[in-house]
């Protein structure tokens, strides 16, 4: 697990919900590259309603066609490995926002995994 605690950076993409990347979701496209890129994680947040640059207003409520609503797949790493991975943003990303922020990281920790997580053949069980 990567360890990050102190100045971290966070990168932030907005998105709509029905962008794809090869008949994927784009949102899944870049939370899996996150993660083999080895970044310290990803998380994707469905709006309920928002604009951006089209200036076509997306919405959820109950007489409205809940199409295409915003998605923001948030980042934090360290700087050096937010940077690094921009450039394959570069080429998912055709339409939507891209921001980075510094920020601070206070606390990050993961479960601890189980023993048959810490050792799936159970070898080295008692």
């Amino acid at each position: 697990m990567t360890s990050l605690t102190g100045r971290a950076l966070r990168l932030t993409v907005y998105i709509g919900e029905d962008d794809t990347w090869h008949h994927k979701p784009l949102y899944s496209e870049i939370v899996h590259r996150a993660h083999a890129a080895g970044l310290a994680g990803a998380s994707v947040f469905r709006g309920i309603e928002g604009f951006g640059a089209s200036s076509r207003v997306h919405t959820s409520r109950l007489l409205s066609l809940s199409e295409d609503l915003p998605v923001a797949v948030v980042v934090v790493d360290t700087e050096e490995r937010v940077r690094a991975f921009l450039p394959q943003l570069d080429e998912l990303v055709g339409e939507g926002l891209v921001t980075l922020d510094e920020c601070e990281v206070v606390r990050y920790v993961g479960r601890s995994p189980s023993p048959d997580e810490a050792d799936p053949k159970g070898e080295n069980s008692l």
